[in-house]
């Protein structure tokens, strides 16, 4: 038998496949894509709605190859964006930003816009539930840092101080996401604890 370009047809051996233990402490994800899987699992089970928000652009230019395929060539952002995510959970309005680092010892402020801390800060004013998500990538280590325990150490760099948060300081003031099984980063729980504490 043979392929239409005359090739002859040779049977393929499959590559054994090899079943691996099960590891939840990176499985090649980015941190957008781990938080998407959570996203949906809370939308699935009804705990929460949540939804990546899309990027405000301008099309200036699209090129039709063919019918059925556009091409955006040319584009641009119409207003800086806000956070990453946001959506309701509980009633709450939820509103965070993800942010990832390949430093071991501490997270540089410059991978943070002052218009993200801006709009963090009147959601902050509104009673909303405002945070971030850090991932020390090399260390594989994750945090939820609410906005308020944030906030000091934005001042901080804005009156001449340091310009990034140590990892010890991190560790202080946030709150250290476990990996789990479905969803890897599973981080309801600790937005629970957390309006619990601030409750009483």
């Amino acid at each position: 038998m043979r392929y239409p370009n005359g090739r002859i047809y040779q049977k393929q051996q499959r590559a054994k496949t090899r079943i691996a233990e099960p590891s939840f402490a990176n499985r090649g994800q980015t941190l957008e894509q781990q938080i998407e899987e959570a996203n949906q699992y809370y939308l699935e089970k009804e705990l929460a709605i949540i939804h990546k928000k899309p990027v405000p652009i301008q099309i200036v230019n699209v090129h039709y190859p063919a019918r059925s395929a556009a091409r955006i060539t040319e584009a641009y952002f119409k207003t800086p964006s806000t956070t990453d995510f946001n959506g309701i959970w509980n009633g709450h309005h939820i509103d965070f930003e993800a942010k990832e680092t390949k430093n071991k010892t501490s997270f540089p402020l410059a991978n943070i816009h002052p218009h993200q801390v801006e709009h963090m800060g009147r959601v902050a004013r509104q009673n909303g539930v405002v945070f971030f998500i850090l991932k020390f990538a090399t260390l594989s280590r994750y945090f939820l840092f609410f906005y308020e325990d944030f906030e000091p150490f934005w001042t901080r760099m804005l009156q001449g101080g340091r310009k990034s948060i140590t990892l010890s300081e991190v560790e202080n003031n946030s709150y250290e996401l476990q990996a789990s099984a479905y969803p890897e980063l599973h981080y309801l729980p600790i937005i629970e604890q957390y309006m619990k504490q601030k409750e009483r």
